[in-house]
C-alpha cells in the first residue's frame, strides 16, 4: 500500500512539473484601480491555490472547535455516566442490611 502510495505521488509530481514547464509564459493580472501584477502562469496559479487553500481551512476553523467541544461535554458525560453505573454495581453487589441491625 505504501509502494503504491509512492508510486501515485510520484506520477502526480511529475505531471505537475512538466505543467509547470509548460506554463512558464509571462502573464500580467489586472487589479482594481490601475493596479496590476506580473509574473509567470504557473507562479500565479500555485499562489492563489495556496490562498484558496488557507482561506478553505480557515472557513472549517469554527466547526472544528464546535465539534471539539462537543467532544470534550459528551466525554465528560460519559465519564459521569460510567461513574453512576459503577456506583450501582457496587451497591447491588453489597449483602442487604438486617431490619433490626441498628437496634
Amino acid at each position: 500500500m505504501k509502494l503504491i502510495f509512492r508510486v501515485v505521488a510520484a506520477l502526480v509530481f511529475v505531471v505537475f512539473f512538466g505543467f509547470a514547464l509548460k506554463n512558464t509564459q509571462e502573464v500580467v493580472l489586472s487589479f482594481f484601480l490601475g493596479y496590476e501584477m506580473r509574473g509567470p502562469l504557473v507562479i500565479l496559479l500555485l499562489a492563489f491555490f495556496a490562498a484558496g487553500a488557507v482561506l478553505g481551512v480557515l472557513a472549517m476553523m469554527p466547526m472544528l472547535f464546535r465539534h471539539r467541544r462537543d467532544l470534550s461535554r459528551h466525554k465528560k458525560l460519559l465519564a459521569t455516566l460510567e461513574k453512576d453505573q459503577q456506583a450501582q454495581i457496587l451497591a447491588r453487589a453489597q449483602a442487604p442490611r438486617p431490619d433490626g441491625a441498628g437496634l
